[in-house]
């Protein structure tokens, strides 16, 4: 078993809902993104999800897609991405789940791409315009790494195909509460309950529910029926309001620090 699932496992098995906060490698400087991981593990995250900037993020919403474009100009690139994270893993002992689009990752090497994310504390890898059906010839020099390829249900994947993509799925099952990008408006939690529920008819794997979770009710919501949330816009907004660097660290710090209360009691109100 992979260090990630062995991760998702036990935090389920222990009861303890899992909470993923989505951040951009080097946004909105390198030494802000330092502080947002050691701000991440403070509030108990076990895991983080770190987006590789790129050109055209075809599944990103607008306020990633900014603040990848922000990270490209000032010189982020892929490889710069995995030293920047192994410095955040060494110092905090979180793990990262990569976030990219495939053709960086091809350009860099798959073989070569999963040596070098598995030795600076990568121990997922998400690829969102890479097709379940289409991702063998990734997944499988990534296992080889002991990376998993974290596999994507949306609400609009039938249940045959949701069989499919559970067959091949390690670490943990990401479901996209909602049909199109990141940080789309609309409520996740319409849709986390019988998301999970077919998720939970093809695996045992930790279900985790991302894509337009923007507050610590809507969080609590989802993980009435999922295993863990993934929050990523959210923390972009408050990023990109703040007077300065610090004001939006310390904002963000403070917010992951909400999520994780509401996380921790899901029975109760929870109001930012």
């Amino acid at each position: 078993m992979m260090q990630l699932e062995r991760t998702t496992r036990a935090g389920r098995d222990a009861g303890r809902k899992a909470l993923v906060p989505f951040f951009t490698a080097g946004y909105p400087s390198e030494d802000a993104f330092l502080d947002l991981v050691r701000a991440a593990a403070d509030a108990g995250c076990r895991t983080v999800e770190v987006g590789i900037p790129f050109s055209d993020p075809v599944a990103d919403g607008p306020l990633i897609q900014a603040s990848s474009l922000a990270a490209l100009r000032a010189g982020m690139t892929l490889r710069r991405a995995l030293a920047l994270t192994a410095r955040a893993t060494a110092a905090t002992g979180v793990g990262a789940v990569v976030m990219s689009y495939v053709n960086p990752v091809l350009r860099f090497g798959v073989a070569e791409f999963a040596a070098a994310a598995r030795d600076a504390g990568v121990v997922g890898v998400i690829l969102p315009d890479v097709p379940h059906e289409e991702a063998a010839p990734l997944r499988e020099p990534l296992a080889a790494a002991g990376l998993p390829l974290i596999e994507l249900v949306a609400p609009t994947t039938g249940r045959d195909r949701v069989a499919r993509i559970a067959a091949d799925a390690r670490g943990f099952l990401y479901l996209v509460a909602l049909a199109g990008v990141t940080g789309a408006a609309a409520d996740p939690a319409a849709h986390a309950a019988e998301l999970v529920a077919s998720a939970r008819a093809a695996t045992d794997l930790p279900c985790y529910v991302g894509f337009g979770v923007s507050d610590a009710e809507g969080a609590r919501r989802v993980v009435r029926d999922a295993d863990g949330v993934i929050v990523g816009s959210a923390l972009v907004r408050r990023l990109q309001a703040a007077p300065h660097l610090k004001a939006g660290v310390e904002d963000v710090a403070d917010f992951l620090q909400t999520l994780r209360k509401a996380l921790a009691s899901p029975a109760r109100e929870v109001r930012t």
